[in-house]
């Protein structure tokens, strides 16, 4: 009985070690990820490399994303213009409630969906426990901040 529970904890320390190493973190580059966007067209998210990128990972039912998407509207008309995209990543199972979220919120930005909810290959990627989370990229690709303030994103915006 005590082996059978020793190999227990072996493999549960040795998946959550793996599932640690696959989280993206500080330096990594964007994530070789393709979604659909809410024009059923396939997107790779390393394609918006070349331009500060806040990717912003949200879902429909979430009423703290819902408002956090009235920030991001501004943000996104503010500085769309100056090399940089915000990319939401809908964890929504249901399309049809995502696609209304996004009309009712009036998100311009590019919009993505991995509608395997919390079980879907991106949340795993990025690590993501809960929403919203926001990832920012720098025009490099690279990740430099997780969770950033908006004084940390308008700072890299704005770096030449």
């Amino acid at each position: 009985m005590n082996s059978i529970k020793n190999i227990l904890i072996a493999i549960t320390l040795l998946l959550s070690i793996t599932s640690v190493n696959a989280q993206i973190k500080k330096g990594d580059a964007f994530p070789n990820i393709q979604l659909q966007n809410d024009k059923n067209k396939t997107i790779k998210l390393n394609s918006y490399t070349g331009k500060t990128v806040l990717v912003d990972f949200w879902a429909s039912w979430c009423p703290y994303c819902r408002i956090a998407n009235k920030d991001l509207v501004k943000l996104y008309d503010k500085y769309k213009g100056q090399n940089f995209e915000i990319v939401g990543i809908s964890v929504d199972v249901d399309k049809a409630k995502w696609l209304q979220a996004i009309v009712k919120d009036k998100l311009k930005n590019p919009q993505l969906i991995d509608p395997k909810g919390f079980d879907a290959k991106s949340v795993a990627i990025f690590g993501v426990r809960g929403i919203p989370s926001t990832y920012l990229f720098s025009k490099s690709g690279k990740l430099i901040a997780i969770n950033p303030t908006e004084a940390q994103i308008i700072a890299q915006i704005k770096k030449q």
